[in-house]
């Protein structure tokens, strides 16, 4: 059975683009508003959501996200009660939801108890950025059950070797991190970057999206004539944290997206193949 993640990648592609992947922080600003924004971005048609869980030792985020984590914590925000919001507006959203969350969250819910209830919310594939494939088999074995695809993070510095491992576990779709560092640092599409999301493509099968730093529809363009997906976070949440009221953001993201939607066509020469 095909996962929702890879029937959104092959609508993209039979539409000749790359896939456009939102991230929001979960119960950010607040409860309502996070509804709010999730729902704009499903009418912006995203192809696939990430909603994160907010932690408070969240060792790959930048300040623009940590700042949106640290914000949902202290307005009350739990996995449980965020699963909770996913779960009561799942059939109100067409987009497939992929939670980005550590690994400890995780472990204090228990494996199992996790991967039971989010399926109930209709999450369909999970992110976590500090579990490593060589100890994820337990974790792969109860989400794979589920039908949960979990999707692992590479990055421009990562061995071959290592890469081969980690493409090989990752399920749904590859995360190219598009640089060293943390969320929303300053990108440079470089032809060394493209180089090096066309050699990621060259060993795996499924699609790869590249995230940290993309901000800005010429960023996207650039990428997405290589890229199978872009993913758009910090420029999302610093939109919201800039804005004076729910309404001014949920309009500034919704405006961002859009623009970077209208740009992910791709060229009938693709580049770096």
């Amino acid at each position: 059975m095909i996962s929702p993640i890879t029937s959104q990648f092959e609508k993209a592609v039979k539409e000749n683009r790359a896939a456009y992947i939102p991230f929001i922080m979960g119960s950010f600003p607040n409860e309502d508003t996070f509804v709010r924004l999730l729902k704009t971005l499903d009418d912006c048609s995203s192809d696939v959501i990430e909603v994160g869980i907010p932690f408070s030792d969240p060792i790959a985020d930048g300040p623009t996200i940590q700042k949106a984590g640290k914000i949902a914590l202290e307005s009350g925000a739990s996995l449980k009660k965020i699963l909770g919001t996913l779960n009561k507006v799942r059939s109100e959203i067409q987009a497939p939801i992929v939670l980005m969350t550590y690994w400890n969250p995780i472990l204090k819910m228990g494996v199992d108890k996790f991967v039971e209830t989010i399926k109930d919310s209709n999450i369909a594939g999970v992110i976590v950025p500090d579990l490593p494939p060589d100890e994820a088999s337990y974790w792969m074995d109860v989400a794979g059950a589920h039908g949960v695809d979990t999707i692992f993070m590479v990055a421009p510095t990562t061995t071959p070797k290592r890469l081969e491992t980690i493409v090989k576990a990752s399920k749904g779709f590859v995360y190219l991190v598009s640089m060293t560092g943390v969320t929303g640092n300053v990108l440079v599409v470089s032809d060394a970057l493209l180089k090096t999301v066309a050699n990621v493509k060259k060993l795996t099968s499924q699609p790869v999206a590249v995230g940290f730093g993309v901000s800005n529809p010429d960023q996207a363009a650039a990428l997405s004539d290589v890229a199978d997906g872009v993913i758009v976070g910090s420029a999302l949440i610093k939109k919201c944290l800039e804005a004076p009221d729910e309404l001014t953001a949920i309009n500034a993201v919704s405006d961002l997206s859009r623009g970077i939607i209208e740009r992910l066509g791709k060229s009938r020469a693709v580049r770096h193949a």
